[in-house]
């Protein structure tokens, strides 16, 4: 029995607020349009956002002798994410950019591009990475700099270390064949005298013959290790591939905003209605 009373209590409670709505229809109406226009409102007063996104390609470092890929945390996209959330990031592009560190945090995120399946995974991973804010040029050069910052603390190091020492070893290369230069030159002088004894004449054809050989491996040395020079630049150490620049986005949708507004105005004013259609409680005067 009780059940079947506050069913019907129910029943007659939404049945009255049914006609509450109907009978003051003009509530809700009102308040749909005022909410409408609140949220347009509060829209155009919302200023706007700000948003820098930096590509960049974490590369793929390989072993020394240039065989084996070299996986880390620094072939992790994950890794990204951390390195530019962490404080230390965070500071430096602050004060790089002359901004305060409150204005980045929760402003700052990375994604993968193009994640792919099967043998597409394999490929080196693309990283974006996004700040948004309310100033422009302090929103892209934290993004540049956030950037900058994962290139240094990935594969920046390791790749760093071959790429100097293949310079040094052109440079080495280079060196070796400036001063075989002038040997050569010098054997080939003596090589044309007429004049030369025959035993004189093999010796200096001998000894022509190992500096050509030197220099011919001299320029293969070098070529190789110009082609893993430009391995580790262009491939195996991360770099950006293209710098951040602020566009402007609005900070709040104008729809969204419009449509929350009239929703919250349309809730408002059905209640508005229930409330003004409620029976009034009876007075009853008792005398003295």
């Amino acid at each position: 029995m009780s059940g079947t009373k506050y069913e019907g209590e129910r029943e007659v409670d939404l049945g009255r607020w049914r006609r509450a709505v109907v009978e003051w229809w003009w509530l809700p109406v009102a308040g749909l349009v005022l909410g409408g226009l609140a949220g347009a409102i509060l829209s155009l007063g919302g200023g706007s956002n700000f948003k820098a996104q930096a590509l960049l390609s974490l590369g793929q470092p390989f072993s020394p002798g240039g065989g084996a890929p070299v996986n880390s945390f620094a072939t992790n996209p994950r890794a990204v994410n951390e390195i530019i959330r962490s404080e230390s990031a965070l500071k430096e592009a602050a004060s790089r950019c002359a901004a305060r560190v409150g204005t980045l945090r929760g402003k700052v995120t990375s994604a993968q591009v193009g994640v792919g399946t099967g043998a597409a995974r394999t490929a080196v991973p693309l990283i974006t990475v996004t700040v948004q804010g309310p100033q422009s040029v302090k929103v892209e050069c934290a993004a540049n700099d956030l950037a900058r910052v994962v290139v240094r603390q990935t594969t920046g190091p390791y790749v760093g270390t071959k790429i100097a020492t293949f310079e040094k070893s052109l440079q080495s290369y280079q060196d070796q064949l400036d001063s075989l230069v002038p040997l050569v030159r010098l054997l080939e002088r003596t090589l044309n005298n007429e004049s030369l004894a025959p035993l004189d004449r093999l010796v200096i054809a001998t000894q022509l013959d190992n500096a050509q050989t030197r220099r011919g491996q001299l320029l293969g040395l070098q070529t190789a290790a110009q082609q893993q020079l430009a391995l580790a630049q262009n491939v195996e150490s991360a770099k950006i591939i293209r710098p951040a620049v602020a566009v402007k986005s609005a900070a709040r949708s104008r729809r969204n905003s419009i449509l929350v507004g009239a929703l919250i105005g349309l809730i408002l004013g059905s209640i508005a209605a229930i409330v003004a259609d409620a029976p009034r409680p009876a007075h009853r005067l008792t005398s003295a």
